[in-house]
């Protein structure tokens, strides 16, 4: 019997990247996504509530294998890593300044599978607002966009110590004659209007961060971050 579907042994080169920097185009996909701001790593705070909350919907859906009702087109898959966009309200957030932990904006992502359409997002919020009822439902976005032409590199090590690997990849951008491609947001609510693109590159697009490890249970020296810029021609 075939196993779970695994998005990041499938697609090796977006989810396992080098220790080197490469470019690599970005295709059409959906995620479930909530935005917010503030440190991460507040404890009960609202980075930690989104991901629950993302969790939930994805675990949602993934667990209809085990109900009355399966979505269209439903395939057993591996819930595929926490990805997360990343600014300032003061902009040029390139994750060289990442230490200033308490003025980030983020948009926390989980990739959806193909079979995840509009209606079935909406089956799965209904799920987790009679089930989870502490949690928002509502902060809860389906997106659907592609992330186009981009420069990505695979850090190991600490989050803290990510700027050296992001100054490797922008010299990486620069030798090859390209700039970033980076735009800052007007505000969180325009920002997912701009990244809901129906397939399309959206006209905002921001550094970028795949997280392979958990925090939780690995060790900081252990961990794997893929970190991703889009590029466009300098």
């Amino acid at each position: 019997m075939a196993g779970a579907f695994d998005f990041k042994k499938e697609y090796r080169d977006l989810y396992l990247p080098k220790a080197k920097p490469a470019l690599v185009d970005i295709p059409a996909m959906s995620f479930v996504a909530v935005v917010g701001e503030g440190n991460p790593n507040e404890e009960n705070g609202a980075y930690a509530e989104a991901l629950a909350l993302q969790y939930a919907v994805s675990y949602t859906i993934k667990m209809a294998k085990m109900g009355p009702w399966q979505p269209e087109g439903y395939f057993d898959y591996v819930v595929p890593p926490l990805e997360g966009l990343w600014w300032t309200a003061a902009g040029g957030f390139d994750g060289r300044n990442i230490l200033e932990k308490d003025k980030l904006n983020w948009v926390s992502l989980i990739r959806l599978p193909e079979f995840v359409t509009p209606d079935v997002f909406a089956w799965a919020l209904e799920q987790v607002a009679a089930k989870k009822p502490e949690l928002d439902a509502g902060r809860a976005r389906f997106l659907t966009f592609a992330e186009g032409p981009c420069a990505q590199i695979l850090h190991k090590g600490p989050y803290d110590d990510e700027p050296a690997t992001v100054a490797e990849l922008e010299a990486f951008i620069a030798a090859n004659v390209l700039a970033d491609d980076i735009a800052d947001p007007k505000n969180a609510a325009a920002l997912l209007d701009a990244l809901d693109a129906d397939g399309g590159v959206p006209p905002v697009r921001l550094h970028h961060e795949i997280y392979l490890g958990d925090p939780r249970r690995t060790k900081p020296e252990n961990l794997r971050t893929v970190i991703r810029h889009p590029v466009r021609s300098a």
